[in-house]
């Protein structure tokens, strides 16, 4: 079908339509002949037909940058206009007001055809400058998998900075792990999908994107999901971009949230594609535990999910890890799986652990045997203590301040 021919919800085939290019941008930048062709349903008598193309003698990596688009044509097409906003959120009234924290606070708008947005109006205290802004929006914008929230575009007017998202219905996952009656929802058929989605979510940023993204601020209140449960990973205001070659990286500042942050970045400032990793892992036994236990702001008892997992697993009753809340059947063997790779992602040492590649590869997996986990990595006071008398900046929060922080721009 012709894409001005369709008539309907508006927002549902925008996101088909930008899944589609996703993967036709990946298909065609992997195949040997550099094309792809695709076809989705729309409707039950209406179907969407895509084709990408490059030059054959590109490489993969150059190749996806090409299919991207032309960087001006794609910033200024992203660009909104304040008074759209305006009308879209009620002039940011009060009562559209969804969300608020450090980076200032997020509101549902509708706009004038109907599509629902995420408006997050930033504070005026931002350090960028307005080149700076437009620059990380770009670089945002290149983010482009049905696992990650989509940016629709930004508003620089005056001293405002404001980010467009879609909307997505079903607020975050830490709202169902938090809210008793919310958490009985949740179905195990529904945790293995959340699990399985935030994990390809992550492959995309460390592997599969134009850009190798460390996200640092993996948590549930940083997970949306959409009207059917899909995961939607958000908040990139503290992921730094580093080059494909790069296997670590240090921080003076280590800003975070407790529970959720590798030892070594908490106690050393190094942070790695195994920090988001040893992250997922705390998020997936908190999944299949089905609260979260112990994260807050100060350090005593932010282990307790790890301990209490290993204390099971140790025990050879891993599942009594599992929410007792839980409605529906449940697979023995695939809620131990997930349990097995929940505590081999929180191993202590980063080289212990996993990729996400092979998380993704198994839970992918119906059968196979996985190594051993060593015992998790905890916090350890009297370290953190001794650094902070050290020049390092510490900011853990129990919540974390998000903004629009990107940096470091390393195409692969």
């Amino acid at each position: 079908m012709n894409v001005h021919d369709y008539v309907g919800d508006v927002g549902r085939f925008n996101n088909i339509l930008w899944d589609m290019m996703n993967d036709l941008r990946t298909e065609a930048a992997s195949a040997s002949n550099k094309s792809a062709d695709k076809e989705v349903n729309i409707t039950d008598n209406q179907k969407l037909y895509g084709s990408a193309w490059c030059l054959p003698y590109h490489s993969k990596d150059n190749c996806s940058w090409c299919l991207i688009g032309n960087e001006s044509t794609t910033l200024e097409s992203l660009r909104f206009e304040l008074a759209k906003i305006e009308a879209a959120t009620n002039k940011f009234a009060k009562e559209n007001r969804i969300g608020k924290g450090g980076f200032g606070e997020v509101y549902r708008g509708i706009l004038s055809d109907g599509q629902e947005i995420a408006v997050k109006r930033l504070t005026g205290s931002s350090r960028q400058g307005a080149v700076e802004f437009k620059n990380e929006v770009q670089v945002i914008a290149k983010l482009q998998h049905r696992n990650l929230v989509r940016l629709l575009g930004f508003c620089l007017e005056g001293e405002e900075k404001i980010l467009i998202y879609e909307y997505v219905p079903n607020m975050s996952l830490d709202y169902f792990l938090l809210d008793t009656k919310k958490r009985r929802l949740l179905s195990w058929s529904e945790r293995q999908k959340i699990i399985i989605g935030i994990a390809r979510g992550i492959l995309y940023l460390h592997e599969d994107s134009c850009l190798k993204i460390i996200h640092r601020d993996l948590k549930p209140s940083n997970v949306l999901l959409d009207s059917n449960m899909n995961p939607k990973i958000s908040d990139f205001g503290m992921a730094r971009i580093v080059a494909a070659d790069k296997i670590e990286e240090s921080t003076g500042r280590i800003v975070g949230t407790y529970g959720y942050m590798s030892p070594e970045y908490a106690m050393y400032g190094h942070f790695s594609v195994k920090s988001d990793v040893f992250s997922f892992g705390v998020m997936v036994l908190e999944i299949i535990h089905g609260k979260r236990k112990g994260c807050s702001s100060e350090p005593e008892g932010i282990d307790d999910i790890r301990r209490h997992a290993w204390t099971k697993w140790t025990e050879q009753t891993p599942l009594e890890l599992l929410d007792p809340n839980m409605e529906g059947p449940y697979a023995r063997e695939e809620v131990i799986k997930c349990i097995h790779i929940g505590l081999l992602c929180v191993q202590e040492d980063p080289n212990d652990r996993p990729t996400m590649a092979t998380v993704v590869f198994y839970l992918n997996s119906p059968s196979i045997n996985l190594p051993s986990p060593h015992e998790p990595g905890y916090f350890k006071r009297d370290k953190i203590e001794d650094n902070k008398t050290t020049n390092k900046e510490f900011d853990y929060t129990s919540d974390s301040i998000n903004g629009i922080t990107l940096t470091k721009f390393f195409p692969r």
